[in-house]
């Protein structure tokens, strides 16, 4: 067990560690909890490159980064998920100019959008949280295996709950499209993904986890309608107490957090001593529990489905046409 739990916040995480010479890459770390998981590492010596869908985001935040952690070092870089161009040519550019990554949080994402395409044609929930992200890895990876114990944190959510990953129709081209049921597929992708990559990477070292940061205000929610909010609400009330056990969907009453305790769990994995839970599914700053509480620890079984993991790995290879180094 952690000494930390759910008011933990990232400084209380950091303390008394010393992240000088580590370099750190964060998506959507403009705003929320990318935001401010780059000023705490940064702040404990981490160099830390913020990336944000166009320049102008990224360049105001390092500005205000800077401010808030004046002897810090940052950089900005442009990487919209939902455009994979971007995200191979930030890759690339990475490759040249930098030898190393010893952290990527992969945290950027959508939530609960209305139905649209990404510039791939890939549907926006799974394509920008899921593929972009597995893309970006892929094309970072030579670094990553260059890097000092070398992690990589994938925001997943307790709203894996809505839906598991469907692998015969990712991409909704025969099925109606659900808003909830869209963001549950894309976060079950998320740690399958991270789970496998825990297994790929175990030979060089490479941890992986997938985080759940609980319920926090931020931007993520931006596509909430009242509709929405009233559906996520209604399915967190949702029990089966005469079976002792979660029912889909619910999170067993919500709790919001601070952004500063809502980022706090990606910043453990990134620094804590975790590697014999490599792959696992993390909340609260907590190793998650099969069939517990799913606003705590808890996750359904499906989402650490190893039945899964192979199947969604080759799917995205294919889908976004980039390779990982084998086992």
């Amino acid at each position: 067990m952690s000494e930390f739990g759910p008011d933990t916040t990232t400084d209380e995480v950091l303390e008394g560690i010393d992240l000088t010479g580590r370099r750190v890459v964060i998506t959507g770390a403009a705003s929320g909890l990318g935001f401010e998981s780059a000023r705490a590492l940064a702040a404990h010596g981490a160099t830390v490159t913020v990336l944000a869908r166009d320049g102008d985001k990224a360049d105001r935040a390092v500005a205000e980064l800077t401010t808030l952690v004046p002897e810090a070092s940052f950089e900005a870089g442009v990487v919209d998920l939902a455009d994979l161009a971007t995200v191979h040519a930030f890759a690339a550019r990475y490759l040249v100019d930098h030898d190393a990554i010893d952290v990527l949080i992969n945290n950027a994402g959508v939530m609960a959008c209305p139905f649209a395409r990404t510039a791939d044609g890939f549907e926006m929930q799974f394509g920008t949280n899921h593929l972009g992200h597995f893309a970006l890895t892929a094309g970072l990876a030579p670094a990553l295996l260059r890097g000092t114990e070398p992690r990589i944190v994938t925001l997943s959510s307790a709203g894996h709950a809505r839906s598991d990953v469907d692998l015969d129709d990712p991409n909704y081209e025969r099925s109606e499209y659900g808003e909830w049921e869209a963001y549950g597929r894309s976060k079950t992708a998320n740690a399958l993904f991270a789970r496998e990559l825990a297994r790929r990477g175990a030979p060089h070292d490479l941890l992986s986890f997938s985080v759940h940061p609980g319920a926090i205000v931020t931007e993520l929610g931006r596509h909430l309608t009242d509709e929405l909010i009233e559906q996520m609400m209604a399915r967190t009330q949702e029990r089966t107490p005469e079976r002792g056990e979660v029912a889909p969907g619910d999170s067993g009453g919500l709790r919001f957090k601070s952004v500063e305790a809502g980022a706090a769990t990606q910043v453990w994995a990134s620094v804590a001593d975790l590697a014999e839970h490599n792959g696992a599914y993390l909340a609260d700053c907590q190793v998650g529990v099969s069939g517990g509480d799913l606003n705590t620890t808890g996750y359904l079984s499906y989402l650490l489905d190893d039945d899964h993991v192979e199947r969604l790995w080759t799917l995205s290879e294919e889908l976004v046409d980039r390779r990982f180094p084998e086992r």
